[in-house]
């Protein structure tokens, strides 16, 4: 089982679905529950201000 946070107000760069993003952080990926496309989610890394 693992955790997924609703990305609310974004919109699918494929099929263009709004609010169907889910972010799976311990994967580090984005996924569309309405055509399944996937992306991996690369965070910034010693970006400090």
């Amino acid at each position: 089982m693992t955790l997924a946070h609703f990305l609310d107000g974004l919109r699918c760069a494929c099929c263009g679905a709004l609010n169907m993003l889910w972010l799976d952080p311990l994967r580090g990926l984005v996924e569309c529950r309405e055509c399944g496309q996937s992306a991996l989610a690369f965070p910034e890394i010693g970006e400090a201000q």
